[in-house]
């Protein structure tokens, strides 16, 4: 009978990991490709491909943006490799958006409509500016940590989530009754 043995260092940090970033990297794959049970395979390819490097990987309070980094780099090889289209559309921001319990009916109608606006105007974005809102609101990373994941310069992680944003308020407003 073959015991298993004890967990070492880095089977308690990839826990850690999945623990505390996992929800974020998934969000992110989510928005991404759109379809959950391919996100959930591309997730656990993230942390098997943090696993094996994992000895490689430098303390530095910066996991969030190695695991996005390896994200980001599984879905450019995936679409290099497939073809597929790597998209934020409406059905992946309804799955990200936090639900919110709505005693009010009419609350409900409103916080759907709102989603449903958002996502309609999400697609006039161009696939840098989507990419860097994915990372920054539901990867929940900093700029810095989005420039590093993207190997995109600072100036223009910031360049891409400012024009995007006003870009949303355009189309939000413009779509607005």
């Amino acid at each position: 009978m073959k015991l298993m043995s004890p967990p070492t260092d880095l089977h308690r940090r990839l826990e850690c990991w999945v623990r505390e970033h996992g929800a974020a990297v998934r969000g992110y794959l989510l928005g991404a490709v759109q379809r959950v049970d391919l996100a959930d395979d591309l997730l656990q390819e993230v942390f098997r491909k943090a696993f094996m490097a994992g000895d490689q990987y430098q303390e530095q309070g910066q996991a969030r943006a190695w695991l996005m980094r390896i994200a980001d780099r599984l879905l450019i090889d995936r679409y290099r490799k497939k073809q597929i289209e790597v998209n934020v559309g409406s059905q992946a921001w309804r799955i990200l958006e936090p639900s919110a319990a709505h005693a009010d009916p009419e609350a409900a109608m409103l916080a759907e409509e709102s989603r449903q606006e958002l996502a309609q105007a999400l697609e006039h974005l161009s696939e840098a500016q989507r990419r860097v809102l994915l990372l920054r609101f539901y990867g929940d990373l900093g700029f810095a940590e989005i420039a590093e994941t993207t190997g995109l310069p600072l100036n223009t992680v910031l360049s891409h989530c400012r024009r995007g944003l006003a870009a949303l308020r355009k189309n939000m407003t413009e779509e607005s009754p």
